[in-house]
């Protein structure tokens, strides 16, 4: 499984870097966790507000920071 957490590297982005990196630990699985800061790259995904959270390339939230429960629900499906 291949996570982008993209955005500039705000406090929302951290925080969603840090709870995608929670729920994959509890989930038990295995995941490529990445940073995408590059403005080019994020707004390839369509996406126009930060952060956004895109799994196996498909982007599930764009402007906020979804909570774990959230975040776990995706990565389990």
């Amino acid at each position: 499984m291949k996570i982008e957490i993209l955005g500039m590297g705000c406090a929302k982005c951290r925080l969603l870097y840090e709870n995608v990196q929670v729920a994959v630990r509890a989930a038990g699985i295995e995941a490529e966790v990445i940073k995408v800061e590059t403005i080019d790259k994020i707004t390839g995904y369509g996406v126009m507000m930060t952060p956004a959270l895109v799994i196996d390339g498909r982007v599930k939230s764009s402007g906020n920071v979804p909570s774990l429960q959230e975040i776990k629900k995706w990565l389990e499906k």
